[in-house]
């Protein structure tokens, strides 16, 4: 969140009506097959709030726990799945753990390569250059369009917003025409927040629809851009990671003053990569490029917020009372374990086509010192059933361990400061 955001947010905005007592907002990152991750923290999430509420509120089923919920790339996903089944209660955040597990990467992504495209460059190279000219990109995705059809219930986030167990869900995505970054956002009818535009980020209001995730979740290369239409005409967008420098924003502009954050960066990429002094291979520089398409703002914005609170703290009384700002409360959960070594146990899991077709490139060469580099590729395609459960068990953990302060934070009473972990 730029300080930008909030002058224009609390000084130069109608105000929006407090939201309730307690009211929570769910920011998810983007990064492909690593955001089961998320899914695992939500999980153990719903255990604790259910086992708390049995003891508080004897009798009644536990409720949803977000009244917003945003998120870019495979976190729009994650957010749109749970925004569906808000109606549902606690109960939603389990669901997204089950949906994970049946997952396999057949049912986001097909290569068609011969089993002998390992042996030869040229061979591998020829291959996918049949798959851009037939997809656009790398990979044909049209299974993940069948499969968030089939798992996205589109008819239940109107319900749930139309019955006010959620205000908002929105999602982010980076446009290649324009170079802008825009948040799509489907609210409750008469929500007094008005679409917003700031320099290189904008919203706008609008059902959202399957080619939304799509276009979020467009890893670049890999998945083919999504046209949308936008003020009027298309515009063709790619994966809303892509130039995100304000992750926490869009849950600001809606007045959300307590903020829950998952993301999927992780404390160990440096030391993957050994000590060797080799000529990077292709695994090298596609990992490093897709650590940077993926690279993770949030703990840059959550210390922005915690300054800008600071400073309004630091103002005389009397006008910082006069300032409609209020300060945010954020809680940001990052997986405590690199999720490149993770994924490098796990690299057999690979669809084979894939697999073969990547080593034929020089891709997954786990020979050489570049193997943590050729691991950080695979972990984005890996939707196979070892890696996604592995995922998960880490996302649980790492909620289990700090949970006093989400019980604390999802309270009545709960302050917690904003900080970051992972």
């Amino acid at each position: 969140m730029s300080l930008d955001t909030l002058i224009s947010r609390n000084l130069f905005e109608p105000s929006t009506p407090a939201p309730q007592a307690g009211a929570c907002a769910l920011v998810l990152m983007g990064g492909g097959a690593r955001t089961a991750y998320q899914a695992g923290v939500l999980k153990a999430l719903a255990t604790m709030l259910a086992e708390r509420h049995s003891v508080t509120t004897p009798g009644a089923g536990p409720p949803f726990p977000f009244q917003w919920l945003f998120g870019t790339s495979a976190g729009a996903l994650n957010a749109a799945f749970l925004a569906g089944k808000a109606s549902r209660g606690l109960e939603a955040l389990p669901l997204l753990a089950a949906f994970w597990s049946e997952l396999r990467s057949s049912q986001v992504y097909t290569l068609d390569a011969p089993q002998w495209v390992r042996a030869n460059r040229l061979v591998a190279g020829w291959t996918l250059a049949r798959q851009v000219r037939r997809h656009r990109a790398l990979l044909d995705t049209l299974p993940l369009v069948d499969t968030l059809h089939r798992a996205i219930d589109l008819d239940g986030l109107e319900k749930a917003l139309n019955a006010g167990q959620i205000d908002a869900l929105g999602v982010t995505a980076s446009s290649y025409s324009t170079g802008e970054h825009w948040t799509f956002c489907q609210t409750r009818a008469g929500h007094p927040v008005a679409p917003w535009h700031r320099p290189g980020r904008r919203a706008d209001f609008q059902p959202l629809t399957i080619e939304h995730l799509m276009a979020s979740s467009a890893i670049p290369f890999l998945f083919p851009a999504v046209p949308l239409w936008v003020n009027g005409h298309k515009e063709y967008f790619g994966d809303g990671s892509m130039r995100q420098l304000s992750p926490l924003s869009p849950a600001i502009q809606f007045g959300a003053r307590k903020l829950l954050v998952i993301g999927v960066g992780q404390p160990q990429r440096a030391g993957m990569t050994g000590a060797s002094n080799d000529e990077p291979t292709a695994g090298t520089i596609a990992g490093h490029a897709m650590a940077s398409v993926f690279h993770d703002t949030l703990q840059a914005d959550v210390e922005q917020v915690q300054r800008v609170s600071q400073t309004i703290a630091r103002l005389p009384r009397a006008l910082a009372a006069a300032l409609p700002y209020h300060p945010v409360q954020v809680v940001a959960i990052q997986p405590s374990f690199s999720l490149d070594e993770l994924a490098r146990k796990h690299l057999g899991a690979l669809p084979l086509s894939t697999r073969n077709t990547l080593a034929g490139l020089g891709a997954l060469d786990v020979q050489r010192a570049s193997a943590g580099s050729a691991a950080a590729l695979a972990s984005y395609l890996l939707f196979e059933p070892d890696f996604v459960h592995a995922l998960v068990a880490l996302g649980e953990g790492d909620a289990w361990r700090r949970k006093d302060e989400l019980l604390d934070f999802f309270g009545p009473s709960g302050s917690p400061p904003a900080r970051v972990d992972g």
